[in-house]
């Protein structure tokens, strides 16, 4: 009977010590799960906080676009002009520190654990805003001309945002040819054939007395003999010869030698990938 007990005694207090072990468990898994939320809210409060202070800046642009009306009535005298040149001035400057943060806007978005696709379109309307206010500088520095007005640091806002799109124009460009000519050289490859006395001639084959073949062992074989393909599009090769053998080393099934109606042989490349990992030279032999 007491041994009954002790056993009994025992299970409960494993029973205990274990709901106690899962009971923490749980507890450390709840307490992860509400530092990882806070996290999120702060973030998401961080991110929504920065589209207020766009907006609030766009607001203040609205206000100060109201006071500068070019198209009612005169500006007479230094002090409605003055006036204008402090809205105008203030407008650039808050277009200025909106265009700033809306790239931190879109870096946090980028970088953010909070993914919302309506937070996405929202920034992007932004932009189009922010863009569209911009051109509005160039516009206003027409008005003010047709009224004799000068303002030499919006001409210098306006020539600033000119040559900020010229740039960036410019860096496009740039990177588009420069990725052009990178994906160009990555998908280049040559191609030659000849007959054997042909291919000997250009350097491009050496064979010595009583030695196999050597194809492009030295480094002065006429480049200028070989045709310049692109590997994703050029597949077949017309011979014109009713015998072809590759002499440069391509992978077994990567390619085939057919021949056309006129019995000349076509070399059809079947994966292209496949073959030109090897070599981007392709030399063949005719007869």
């Amino acid at each position: 009977m007491k041994k009954l007990l002790l056993a009994v005694g025992c299970v409960a207090l494993l029973a205990s010590c274990g709901n106690r072990a899962q009971n923490q468990a749980l507890k450390a898994e709840n307490d992860s799960l509400s530092v990882a939320l806070a996290e999120k809210d702060a973030e998401l409060e961080g991110i929504l906080n920065a589209m207020n202070e766009v907006q609030e800046g766009f607001r203040q642009i609205n206000e100060a676009e109201n006071r500068v009306d070019l198209q009612s009535g005169q500006i007479e005298g230094t002090s409605d002009a003055q006036r204008i040149k402090e809205d105008i001035l203030f407008i650039s400057e808050k277009l200025k520190s909106n265009r700033e943060q809306i790239a931190k806007l879109e870096q946090q978005l980028k970088n953010s654990r909070y993914s919302s696709s309506q937070l996405k379109k929202t920034v992007e309307g932004l932009k189009a805003e922010l863009e569209s206010r911009q051109q509005q500088i160039a516009t206003l520095q027409s008005e003010l001309a047709a009224k004799n007005i000068r303002i030499a640091e919006l001409d210098d806002a306006v020539a600033g945002l000119s040559q900020s799109v010229k740039d960036l124009v410019a860096e496009n460009q740039a990177k588009a040819a420069t990725l052009a000519s990178q994906d160009k050289a990555l998908n280049t490859a040559w191609f030659v054939f000849g007959t054997k006395s042909e291919l000997k001639d250009q350097k491009i084959l050496t064979q010595k007395f009583l030695q196999k073949k050597q194809v492009l062992k030295d480094n002065d074989f006429n480049k200028d003999y070989f045709t310049q393909i692109d590997i994703r599009t050029d597949k077949e090769i017309k011979l014109y010869s009713k015998d072809a053998e590759l002499l440069t080393t391509h992978p077994a099934g990567s390619y085939e030698l057919v021949k056309d109606a006129k019995e000349q042989m076509v070399l059809k490349i079947t994966n292209p990938s496949k073959f030109w990992s090897v070599s981007r030279y392709l030399v063949i032999q005719v007869k």
